[in-house]
């Protein structure tokens, strides 16, 4: 049961713990804040709207739904979903899915899931970005797992196999459903590619059988694409210090970034659900060993989050402007094309550095969906 004590380090809130945790965010200056400046509510109406939350569903329906729906009505011109028909609204799945933003990828997709009447997901959130105790309280009032960061290499198996554990017993108790990203952190130079070693951690738990293991999962790759990544001249900077060694990740840092993927404007917005796996790994039956098992269903995870990557005029402009061709031009306009350079170049102006490699980076965010298009 996911009540037990041996997940309680990693588990959302439960019970009494989630109208003490409500108190202390009603009490916690900075939280209030900062919700009062993204909102636009005094801080005293922010408070007031948490007033009286004791459940987990509560919170969402009453108070971070409404928060996350405003904000994205103030940041997005459209927000499509595709392949809702693949998911009953009486199962749980576990949702993987390329990872964009910290906090809207799984916050839109359990959104979407609601309005259908469907589970809710638990989202895992890596514990580098509990920076303090009023984000620990806020993310797990919203149904967040913790995915432990940094541990010595001694301690890192027993962590995968207690999240293994936690998630497959979310799943099999058919409570909610589970969202994680396929690697750790975010994606950042655009190009999205399945970690072999979260596909290892999800089978240390359940059955031997290899097909059955991920079979009882349900795993369901989901493909995210923001017309305007709300994060790209942060990743552009970080991209550019790490290819000189000298990016040293804060907690400022990562305040940031979630901020600015709250705030920042991302244009149209597309979630494309595919069907759990299912057939393709019956195929993996006849394969020599789990390793090359591993490989496959990564392998299919990937085609599945490139092939459904919605893919944007910004996304065939950067294209052409890496490769300095006009191979895409039917899929854009003049003025499309000159937004997008004032765009990048609005953004890049506020970066040091040098601007050609600067340049290269932050397109390459944008063309290499395009790339990975081109492979399928």
């Amino acid at each position: 049961m996911t009540s037990d004590t041996q997940f309680k380090s990693i588990r959302p809130y439960i019970g009494e713990e989630v109208p003490a945790a409500v108190e202390r965010l009603r009490q916690a200056e900075e939280f209030l804040d900062l919700f009062s400046q993204m909102t636009g509510a005094r801080k005293d109406i922010v408070s007031e709207r948490l007033k009286g939350i004791a459940t987990r569903d509560e919170f969402q329906a009453r108070f971070f739904g409404p928060f996350v729906e405003k904000l994205l009505a103030d940041t997005t011109d459209s927000i499509e979903v595709t392949g809702l028909e693949h998911v009953d609204k009486d199962t749980s799945y576990l949702f993987i899915t390329n990872h964009r933003d910290i906090i809207l990828d799984s916050a839109i997709l359990n959104i979407m899931l609601r309005r259908q009447g469907c589970h809710y997901c638990e989202a895992a959130i890596g514990s580098n970005l509990l920076i303090n105790d009023w984000v620990t309280d806020l993310v797990k009032l919203d149904a967040c797992f913790i995915i432990e960061r940094g541990l010595p290499v001694r301690d890192m198996i027993s962590s995968a196999n207690l999240r293994s554990h936690y998630l497959r017993d979310v799943i099999s108790e058919n409570k909610d459903s589970v969202w994680i990203a396929q690697k750790e952190g975010r994606t950042k130079n655009g190009d999205d590619r399945t970690q072999p070693s979260l596909l290892k951690m999800f089978r240390m738990s359940g059955p031997s059988n290899f097909v059955k293991n991920f079979k009882e999962l349900r795993v369901t790759p989901v493909s995210i694409s923001y017309e305007w990544e709300p994060c790209d001249a942060l990743k552009t900077n970080e991209l550019y210090q790490k290819s000189f060694g000298e990016y040293v990740k804060t907690p400022a840092a990562d305040m940031q970034s979630m901020l600015e993927g709250l705030t920042a404007y991302k244009g149209r917005v597309n979630f494309a659900i595919t069907p759990p796996l299912d057939e393709e790994l019956d195929d993996l039956e006849d394969k020599d060993n789990h390793g090359d098992r591993i490989n496959e269903v990564a392998a299919i995870i990937d085609e599945r989050v490139h092939k459904n990557f919605k893919l944007w005029p910004n996304n065939y402009i950067a294209y052409d402007l890496v490769h300095g061709s006009n191979k895409f031009a039917d899929k854009y306009g003049d003025e499309e094309k000159a937004r997008f350079i004032q765009m990048m170049t609005q953004k890049l102006d506020k970066l040091p550095g040098n601007r050609s490699v600067l340049n290269g980076i932050f397109l390459d965010i944008y063309a290499n969906p395009v790339r990975n298009s081109l492979l399928q």
